[in-house]
């Protein structure tokens, strides 16, 4: 199963710029709607398009494995 972090790079973004970064802001920059981004952080197995992780990898300036990763799915879940 892929696992995007999401919520994670946007805490370290705020972390590190000293502020609060919502998802709003991210929409806003990126162009990807707040609905789209609020189902990548939040839906487990959500399904998105390259175009959007390539947007999200520009934004947050990190690879796409900081974006998204393989994690194995315990056996029987789905």
């Amino acid at each position: 199963m892929i696992r995007f972090r999401l919520k994670e790079l946007i805490a370290d973004k705020g972390f590190q710029e000293n502020r609060r970064v919502t998802l709003d802001e991210v929409s806003r920059e990126t162009g990807i709607h707040r609905t789209t981004l609020s189902k990548i952080a939040n839906q487990r197995g959500y399904n998105t398009t390259t175009e959007i992780l390539d947007k999200l990898c520009m934004y947050f300036d990190v690879e796409l494995q900081e974006v998204a990763q393989f994690v194995e799915d315990p056996e029987g879940q789905n």
